[in-house]
């Protein structure tokens, strides 16, 4: 056994080129800093993962983008030795071994899904993983495929069976997907993927989740494929018995998650005024920060000085009573995130926006946070089909909402997290649309300015609805 190897068991990774990983993070979809170039990077933990060939190091990066503290990802190393001929997610080669990122081999996913399958015993360092009760272990053998379109983080089928998602980002403290996935799992909720395992990461770096397994999904699409793929074929009609079934599974969800006072966590909130003036001194700062960054182009002109209008229909939520209890939520529900499985839905990635920082985003809601997203999400798939020349039927998106509604309403009325009535209900969700659609708006700025259009029109549609008066 040569020195190099030596080192990479015992996971002393010195003779890392820094520059070449920091360029392979730089490129990755799951980088956060995407509008800035990392300017620093170093090591910040490692810990070896396998003891034969091919090794996996466990490794931590600690990013800098330039002000602020850096980041910490995750980026789990393979080493093989270069005589195999390794060509996946190459980060370097030295000394005759090709480091690479250990998502892209198979045998190593099969490796770290094994053991979160089966909780760690022994000297395991600062990782650990832990099984849920009960469920079936994955098997050791078997196809992995990379899922596409993740953009934050790292998910791999493995075998049909199971899905491994990989946080990259890390943060301290635990994910919320994996909270509401535990918490639904042990209380039978039936359209989320089962959780199976888990592992977290404590160590001086960070104490942090680090991944989940959960039961593969055999699903036909998400609800945007689902609800585009009609709009193209002139089947809009026929999708909204679809909808009112995806409205009634998020009610049932909402339901679930404010049904356990005996877990502090979960419990539902009457929100104090206290509270309350919390959650709309986050909602100020973002939407003061849009409007004072909004560049002067025709698309953008309508809004132009209509911040302070926007901020002053939010403000209405601050009224005691207004929102109704709050209650652990998805957090960044669209049609996305939904997934079509025969004649039912599923609802998938409960991390809440990613944009957000993890405290924000274990902070409870109203549910009707996570509706009105699902409704915005519907006027984007109008929008949608309308940029590519496939005009929706005369109203669709109106029909659309109500049959959302007319699902989601009934079934989560009867928990008593809602507002006390229809008009209160459809205040606030125009509301939380609002606060919607502004954030649609900094994000397309900043990412897709060909969509600015959307939001714009959102945000002034929902400043001509009528103000409710206080009570």
């Amino acid at each position: 056994m040569t020195d190099l190897e030596k080192r990479i068991r015992e996971g002393d990774l010195g003779f890392l080129d820094l520059d070449a990983l920091s360029r392979f993070v730089a490129a990755q979809r799951w980088f956060g800093g995407r509008d800035a170039e990392p300017q620093t990077l170093s090591i910040a933990a490692t810990n070896p993962f396998r003891q034969a060939r091919p090794y996996l190091v466990h490794v931590i990066a600690a990013l800098g983008t330039g002000g602020g503290q850096p980041c910490l990802y995750q980026v789990p190393l393979g080493f093989r030795h270069a005589d195999e001929g390794w060509t996946e997610g190459i980060v370097q080669e030295v000394g005759g071994w090709v480091a690479y990122d250990a998502l892209t081999d198979p045998l190593l996913v099969r490796h770290v899904a094994l053991r979160m399958g089966a909780s760690l015993d022994g000297d395991t360092g600062p990782v650990h993983g832990v099984a849920m009760d009960g469920a079936t272990p994955v098997a050791a053998a078997g196809p992995v495929r990379p899922i596409a379109g993740e953009q934050s983080n790292t998910s791999v089928e493995i075998d049909g069976q199971a899905v491994l998602k990989l946080y990259r980002k890390l943060e301290a403290g635990p994910n919320p997907e994996l909270e509401l996935l535990q918490f639904l799992t042990e209380h039978g909720f039936e359209h989320a993927p089962e959780l199976l395992g888990y592992a977290t990461y404590e160590g001086e770096a960070v104490e942090s989740t680090i991944a989940v397994l959960v039961r593969y999904v055999q699903a036909e699409g998400d609800g945007w494929v689902r609800v585009r793929d009609a709009l193209a074929r002139g089947e809009g009609e026929a999708v909204l018995g679809e909808l009112e079934r995806l409205g009634e599974i998020v009610g049932r969800m909402h339901a679930v998650l404010g049904s356990d006072p005996s877990q502090p966590s979960f419990a539902p909130e009457e929100p104090g005024a206290e509270t309350l003036a919390l959650l709309s001194a986050r909602i100020d700062e973002e939407i003061e920060a849009t409007f004072a960054a909004l560049p002067d182009t025709p698309e953008l002109r309508p809004l132009a000085d209509r911040g302070p209008e926007v901020l002053d229909r939010l403000r209405l939520l601050r009224r005691p009573g207004s929102i109704g209890r709050l209650i652990r939520t998805h957090g960044d529900l669209h049609l996305g995130q939904v997934l079509r499985t025969g004649d039912t839905w599923m609802v998938i990635d409960f991390e809440g926006e990613p944009r957000r920082p993890l405290l924000d985003r274990r902070r409870k809601a109203s549910p009707l946070r996570d509706a009105a997203g699902l409704l915005r999400s519907l006027a984007y798939a109008a929008a949608a089909a309308r940029h590519a020349g496939e005009e929706p039927p005369a109203g669709w998106e109106g029909r659309a909402r109500q049959a959302f509604l007319l699902g989601y309403l009934p079934a989560v009325a009867p928990s008593g997290l809602l507002p006390v009535t229809p008009s209160a209900i459809e205040e606030v969700l125009r509301l939380y649309e609002l606060e919607k659609a502004a954030y649609e708006l900094r994000y397309d700025l900043a990412h897709r300015p060909d969509w600015v259009a959307v939001p714009v029109a959102g945000i002034l549609q929902l400043l001509e609805e009528p103000r409710a008066e206080p009570a």
